[in-house]
């Protein structure tokens, strides 16, 4: 593995970084008063002067190394996402970069048909509307993808949905267009044959939002919130995607790259917390001198910068193997790197809140906001525990007696 980067990835660092610091942080602040004004789930107006600035400077659908992407692998890409986790909250979105509308278009990249690409994924390509994920249900143990049991059934040129999804990522944003929903479709079929993948256009009769669910009680408008949805619908069988019954190796597929973007969004998100905390150390003097000359606080600092450099390496070696053997070859890495790399990103994040005092858990500053990103993200795409066993389980592989 080649350590250094590329000088079109340290060309695109640059530009990405600019973008961020002259852009990007001085339009937080107008950001978070006009999500006051508009709701929870709008896209403020300067989110959308923000995404015709950077599709002008080239920074669109940089995670996308495909049709209508910028043709970066994994590795490339990667260290560009952590940039992007340093205001999670608004770089990913304005470089249309942002889940849950990564994964579900190199779903429909890969999977759907040229009509649904046509419909769907070229406006989302283009920024002008957004997506929902559906895979989670609220009466099933969801962590064991095979609980799943929303139906989908054969029904004259088409299929019926039925069932009740939860955490639909994206569902509650008003351009909200498209739901990519994961059903039961074959009860006894064999394990990781039963379940299909299916394009559902959200104004679809029979598509009923519940509710919205919040996150440590924040909206999350970022991606588009979250909601419980009840299906009784019917579509079009071109509806379809990939292959019936092939559902389940669908949500693998769509999940290892997202891992790689949560894993590298974190570590900017630790970086953001690591400077905010540093920065005040130098400016609070409790007992008579600074923050940072105290023991304790430096045993933080050292402590949150070995933990973010083991993080960080861990991904890039994650992304390289998913370049150069796939997925299957990477997956400990991949269940690795999901569970270091919130569990470090909370910890760094915890640390500058308590470092800020009161102010740490304040709007004055994004850390309380990021802290309930980065601990939800311990059961996002798969809980810790379900990842652990896979790991564990694929390195005892190698040391079974043989029989």
């Amino acid at each position: 593995m080649e350590f250094a980067y590329s000088p079109k990835v340290l060309d695109l660092q640059a530009q990405v970084t600019d973008f961020l610091n002259t852009k990007i942080m001085p339009a937080e602040a107008v950001h978070r008063e006009q999500a006051g004004e508009h709701g929870p789930w709008a896209q403020p107006p300067i989110l959308e002067e923000l995404k015709i600035q950077a599709r002008a400077r080239g920074l669109w659908n940089l995670f996308l190394p495909g049709e209508g992407g910028a043709g970066l692998t994994n590795l490339e890409y990667a260290p560009l996402a952590e940039i992007s986790g340093r205001s999670p909250m608004l770089l990913p979105e304005a470089m249309n970069c942002s889940a849950p509308d990564t994964g579900n278009m190199e779903v429909l990249v890969h999977f759907a048909t040229p009509a649904i690409k046509e419909r769907w994924l070229t406006p989302l390509l283009a920024g002008e509307i957004r997506s929902a994920y559906s895979m989670t249900e609220p009466d099933v143990a969801s962590s064991d993808a095979n609980n799943i049991r929303t139906e989908i059934t054969e029904e004259g040129d088409g299929f019926r949905i039925k069932g009740r999804k939860w955490w639909s990522s994206g569902a509650m944003s008003p351009r909200c267009q498209i739901l990519v929903v994961m059903g039961l479709s074959a009860p006894n079929g064999e394990r990781h044959k039963r379940h299909t993948m299916i394009a559902v256009p959200m104004q679809t009769p029979g598509v009923n939002v519940l509710r919205s669910t919040s996150v440590f009680g924040f909206s999350d408008g970022s991606h588009g919130g979250h909601a419980e949805i009840d299906f009784d619908v019917w579509v079009p069988r071109d509806h379809l995607l990939g292959e019936l019954h092939g559902g389940f190796a669908i949500a693998q597929a769509r999940l290892g790259p997202g891992r790689i973007h949560h894993a590298m969004r974190l570590i900017g998100m630790a970086e953001r917390a690591f400077d905010i905390m540093c920065e005040r150390a130098y400016t609070r003097f409790p007992f008579g001198k600074a923050l940072a000359e105290q023991g304790v606080f430096q045993d933080w600092v050292a402590e949150a910068r070995i933990r973010i450099e083991q993080a960080r390496l861990l991904v890039l070696k994650t992304a390289w193997l998913m370049d150069t053997v796939g997925n299957r070859g990477a997956a400990v890495e991949i269940s690795a790197i999901k569970v270091s790399t919130p569990q470090m990103a909370a910890w760094v994040i915890d640390r500058a809140i308590q470092t800020c005092g009161g102010a740490g858990v304040s709007q004055d500053f994004p850390l309380a906001e990021m802290y309930a990103q980065a601990r939800m993200l311990s059961l996002a795409d798969g809980p810790d525990e379900v990842h652990k066993m896979a790991l564990a389980r694929r390195e005892l592989r190698r040391y079974a007696p043989s029989t």
